[in-house]
C-alpha cells in the first residue's frame, strides 16, 4: 500500500491526490480509511456497478463512527472543546461541551434510548430544534446502531407523519417547544397530532426545552430530563458492518413523496472526515461553524460528523441570522472567536439587504476562511461577502454537493486553489467528474458545458432511498448508462474550473441559445433595486422557451414599468439582449428550503400555469410563499 497523504495543504498535493484517486482509487481510499480506528478490517474496498445500482466499500469491515468522533480524541483532546451551543437569545447563556463530556452525554442519551427499547437497525425519528440534545440524539443513534431519520424542527404534522411511516419508525425523540427568533413554537403538539397516523410508533422522548406543561401519553412518552437520572454514562459502542445503514435523510423530489436517501457507516465516515479536513484546511485550535440545521445533510457533515471525526470545536447555533438583529451572526464569531464560517448564499444576500452598519459593529479580526453552501454564490454576493465580512483576506470555498453525495463534491480546497467569484471550484480528490451531452456522450477538453455526472464512485455516494430502490436507479442512475448523474449542468473552463449553472432542466434553451438560470439571475441581481431572483423557462411559442423571472426588490414601492426596464438593461449589459425576460414578476419571496435551495420547479410549475400539480411542497421554509406567487402570477 503507497502511503498517501490525508491533508492536502498544497496545489501539489492537490493535484498528486487527485492524480492518485483516478490511476488507483481502491489503494487512495484504503489509505485515506486507514486514518480511522476500525474494529476489524476490511477484506475488499470496493465492489461496484451502475446499472442496478449496487455500491459497497470497505467490505468486510467493522466499525462505529461515535468512537471516531470521539473515544479516539480522550487522550489527547478529552478536555478540548468539542461543541459550543449558542442559544436563539443572546442573553441566555451559551454552553461548551469538552469530547470528554460530549461522550458522557451521548452515551447517557444512548442508555436512555436502550431503556425505551430501542435496538441496533431500528429507525429513530428525530424531531428536535437545534438544542444540543439533537446532537447526543444523533451521535447515541450511531454509537448504538440505530438508523437515525432527523426531521427538521417546523415541518407540519403530516410531513413528519410521511417521513415516520416511510421509513417505520418505532421511535420518535422531540421537545416541548422550541425557540426561532422572537417567537416560540410548539413542537410536542405537532408529534402528537402525527402520532395518530403512525402505527409503528412505540415511544416517544421527550426534551424540555421551554419548560411548557405539553400533554404526555402515559403509556407512550417520556421526558429525557427524569429518564436521563436513571442511567449511567458508560455504553460501548456497537460494531456495526461498514455498509450497515447509518442514517435516512429524506429530501424532495419533484413529484410524490420525498426521497429517503440512505448512507451507511464506513463509507459515510471516511468521506465525511476526509472532506471536512482538506475543504475547509481544519487546523488544530480552529472554531468551525456551520449555520446550517442538524436536519439538513450540511448539518450532518459538517456540523456533526466531519468537525469531530477530526477533533475539533463546532459551534451549534439555535438562533436566526436576524434576531435579535441582522448583526447576530457577526455577534456570534466575535464572541466564540470562529475561524471558519459556512453558511448559505441566501442568508448572505438577506444581510446584505440589510446594510453594513450591522457588520460593522465587530471586528471579525479571527476569521480565516468563509465557506457558502446550498446553491451558486452570486458575484455581487459573493462580492459582499469578502469584502465586509472577510475583510479581503478570507478565502471562499464555495461548495457544490448534494444530499445524495454525503460531502463536499467540488470546492476551491481552503483557498489554495485560485479563486473566481461564482465557480465552485475543482472536484474533490476520489470524484470523477464527466460531462455529457444530452444522448450522454462525453464532452472531452475544456472550455466546454454539459450535464455533469460522476463515472466512478466515492465512499459516500447514495446506496438506495429507502424502501424503493428503483426510485434510487431511475432517480440517479438511469439517465446516462453507468454514470451518476447529479440532474445539474456545469462549464468547465480552461483551466478546469468548475462552474454550475443549474439544474439541467433550469438550463434555458432561448432560440438556441444555453443559459444556466444561475447566470441570469446574476445579472438581474445586478440591478441596485434588486434584492434576489430566480429564474425558470417556460413555453415560448416563438423561441422555443422564454425567460421567466421572480424578483424580490428592496422597497416594494419599486414594483413598476420603470424598475423592469432597468432589469432587463441590466441583463442585456451582463449577458446580452439574447437572455432578457420575458416576464418580469415582482414577489415578497420564494419558495425555499430550510436548506436555503429555491425550489424552481415549482416556480416552472407556476410559470406554465400548472398550479394544480406543483409536486411535493413539504420542504419548504414558507408554504405561503407559493399561494401568494400563484395570485400575482403573469
Amino acid at each position: 500500500m503507497n502511503t498517501i497523504p490525508f491533508r492536502i495543504q498544497t496545489i501539489e498535493d492537490y493535484k498528486n491526490a487527485y492524480k492518485a484517486s483516478v490511476d488507483n482509487p481502491e489503494n487512495f481510499w484504503d489509505n485515506i480509511a486507514s486514518n480511522f480506528i476500525w474494529k476489524k478490517k476490511w477484506s475488499k474496498t470496493l465492489e461496484w456497478e451502475f446499472i442496478s445500482p449496487q455500491v459497497k466499500w470497505f467490505v468486510g469491515g467493522e466499525l462505529n463512527i461515535t468512537e471516531n468522533c470521539l473515544d479516539r480524541h480522550l487522550e489527547e483532546k478529552g478536555n478540548q472543546v468539542a461543541l459550543i451551543w449558542e442559544p436563539n437569545d443572546p442573553n441566555e447563556i451559551s454552553l461548551q461541551y469538552t469530547y470528554k463530556e460530549l461522550l458522557s452525554e451521548v452515551n447517557k442519551m444512548a442508555n436512555v434510548l436502550k431503556g425505551m427499547g430501542v435496538q441496533k437497525g431500528d429507525r429513530v425519528c428525530i424531531y428536535l430544534p437545534m438544542i444540543p440534545e439533537l446532537a447526543f440524539a444523533t451521535l447515541a443513534c450511531a454509537r448504538i446502531g440505530a438508523i437515525h431519520s432527523i426531521v427538521f424542527a417546523g415541518f407540519s404534522s403530516n410531513a413528519v407523519a410521511d417521513r415516520i411511516n416511510d421509513a417505520q419508525c418505532a421511535f420518535v425523540l422531540t421537545s416541548d417547544g422550541m425557540n426561532r427568533g422572537a417567537k416560540q413554537i410548539p413542537v410536542k403538539s405537532v408529534v402528537d397530532e402525527a402520532m395518530a397516523n403512525c402505527p409503528t410508533v412505540q415511544k416517544v422522548l421527550v426534551i424540555n426545552r421551554l419548560n411548557w406543561n405539553v400533554h404526555m401519553d402515559l403509556h407512550r412518552d417520556i421526558w429525557y430530563h427524569e429518564a436521563v437520572n436513571q442511567v449511567n454514562d458508560l455504553c460501548e459502542a456497537t460494531a456495526m458492518g461498514s455498509e450497515d445503514e447509518m442514517f435516512i435523510l429524506y429530501t424532495s423530489g419533484s413529484t410524490g413523496k420525498p426521497k429517503g436517501v440512505v448512507h451507511t457507516c464506513g463509507g459515510y465516515m471516511v468521506y465525511a472526515g476526509y472532506t471536512f479536513a482538506n475543504v475547509f484546511q481544519y487546523n488544530p485550535g480552529d472554531v468551525f461553524w456551520c449555520t446550517a440545521d442538524i436536519g439538513w445533510v450540511t448539518g450532518h457533515s459538517y456540523i456533526l460528523y466531519g468537525p469531530l471525526l477530526q477533533g475539533a470545536t463546532t459551534v451549534m447555533f439555535e438562533g436566526v441570522p436576524t434576531f435579535p438583529d441582522p448583526g447576530r451572526f457577526w455577534q456570534v464569531i466575535d464572541k466564540h472567536s470562529v475561524n471558519i464560517f459556512y453558511t448559505a448564499p441566501t442568508a448572505i444576500r438577506s444581510l446584505m439587504a440589510s446594510g453594513v452598519d450591522h457588520v460593522l459593529s465587530y471586528s471579525l479580526h479571527s476569521l480565516k476562511l468563509l465557506g457558502s453552501v446550498g446553491e451558486p454564490i452570486n458575484e455581487e454576493a459573493w462580492h459582499w461577502y469578502h469584502t465586509h465580512i472577510g475583510k479581503g483576506k478570507c478565502p471562499i470555498v464555495d461548495t457544490y454537493w448534494q444530499t445524495e453525495t454525503g460531502g463536499v463534491m467540488i470546492s476551491g480546497m481552503g483557498g489554495i486553489h485560485p479563486q473566481r467569484p461564482s465557480y465552485a471550484g475543482f472536484p474533490i480528490p476520489g470524484i470523477q467528474l464527466i460531462l455529457v451531452d444530452a444522448d450522454g456522450n462525453e464532452i472531452e477538453g475544456n472550455g466546454v458545458e454539459g450535464n455533469l455526472c460522476v463515472k466512478f464512485p466515492w465512499p459516500s455516494i447514495l446506496r438506495t432511498t429507502y424502501g424503493d430502490h428503483e426510485r434510487c436507479r431511475i432517480n440517479y442512475f438511469a439517465t446516462y448508462k453507468n454514470l451518476y448523474f447529479t440532474g445539474d449542468g456545469a462549464r468547465r473552463e480552461e483551466d478546469g474550473m468548475y462552474r454550475l449553472l443549474g439544474r439541467v432542466d433550469d438550463v434555458i434553451n432561448v432560440s438556441g441559445h444555453r443559459f444556466g438560470t444561475a447566470e441570469i439571475e446574476d445579472a438581474i441581481n445586478q440591478c441596485k433595486k434588486v434584492i434576489e431572483s430566480a429564474v425558470v423557462g417556460y413555453p415560448h411559442d416563438i423561441k422555443g422557451q422564454g425567460i421567466y423571472a421572480y424578483v424580490i426588490l428592496e422597497h416594494s414601492e419599486n414594483s413598476n414599468d420603470q424598475t423592469r426596464d432597468e432589469i432587463i438593461e441590466s441583463v442585456v449589459e451582463h449577458i446580452g439582449k439574447i437572455a432578457k425576460p420575458d416576464k418580469i414578476q415582482f414577489v415578497g419571496g420564494l419558495p425555499k428550503t430550510r436548506s436555503g435551495k429555491i425550489m424552481r420547479r415549482i416556480l416552472r410549475k407556476v410559470a406554465e400555469g400548472e398550479i394544480n400539480s406543483l409536486g411535493d411542497t413539504t420542504t419548504l421554509l414558507d408554504p405561503k410563499v407559493v399561494d401568494e406567487i400563484i395570485s400575482s402570477r403573469l
